[in-house]
């Protein structure tokens, strides 16, 4: 492995997160902790606990999932398509550089940025209200592993636009609806049970039930399918991935 390749790849790209630390770092933190201080105050005056968890701590696990699904997306998405808009990507491709290199380094960097984004709002949120991690490992392996696979969809995305407005549409019109329908702020067993029965086909309700359950033990679905499920779209990424650098498309022409 080319690992002067990757590092040169992944500290680019860090290094750009230092640039904008303002647009990188500050504003989703101070955007998501306005989430929690409007849902904790306004709905949690009404609602006071869900299954035993103060409503200011129950919304914590979904607002890091939200934060982590859309600012993987949008890292990942911009940092390759960057490169193909002003044509530097030809540089990397004609480089002794594999594509697994070049994935590593791009998807690293954004899963990276995203971690820290999360850790940053657990560590805001803990000045507001108490919050307990049972399974810190458990809480770790979800962050980590849905940073990656949402930055190997960003990846994706950054691949398939052709335009800054195409790299808005996933994030802004599919993420984040699928975030706030997903059971961040609420738990899908409050629903009617048709909608119910509709919210499982929400892939963001598994990895906010599963990361919820790393705090307070309780989810909406089962642990281990929220694994299986989050693994499943990892997976599904990576084979994308590969056939897009196997037939370069958008890559090569």
């Amino acid at each position: 492995m080319n690992l002067h390749a990757v590092r040169a790849i992944y500290v680019f790209e860090m290094a750009r997160t230092g640039r904008t630390l303002l647009q990188s770092i500050v504003s989703p933190v101070i955007s998501t902790c306005l989430y929690f201080v409007v849902f904790g105050a306004a709905i949690g005056s009404r609602i006071t606990e869900i299954e035993g968890v103060s409503y200011g701590s129950f919304i914590v696990p979904g607002l890091v999932m939200m934060l982590i699904l859309t600012q993987s997306v949008m890292n990942a998405s911009f940092g390759i398509y960057f490169p193909r808009f002003v044509g530097t990507i030809y540089e990397i491709l004609s480089a002794p550089v594999s594509p697994f290199e070049i994935v590593l380094g791009y998807v690293g960097a954004a899963a990276t940025k995203s971690i820290l984004l999360g850790l940053i709002v657990l560590a805001t949120a803990g000045l507001f209200v108490p919050l307990q991690i049972a399974h810190p490992l458990w809480m770790l392996a979800f962050l980590v592993l849905t940073s990656l696979t949402f930055s190997l969809l960003g990846f994706i995305i950054g691949i398939w636009a052709d335009g800054f407005e195409k790299l808005q549409v996933i994030p802004l019109l599919v993420i984040t609806p699928l975030a706030f329908l997903g059971g961040s702020f609420y738990s899908i067993s409050v629903l009617p049970p048709v909608w119910q029965t509709v919210s499982l086909f929400n892939p963001v309700v598994y990895l906010v039930s599963g990361f919820r359950w790393s705090f307070y033990e309780i989810s909406d679905v089962s642990v281990g399918i929220s694994l299986a499920m989050t693994a499943a779209f990892m997976v599904a990424c990576l084979v994308i991935v590969w056939w897009i650098f196997r037939t370069g498309y958008r890559l090569k022409n």
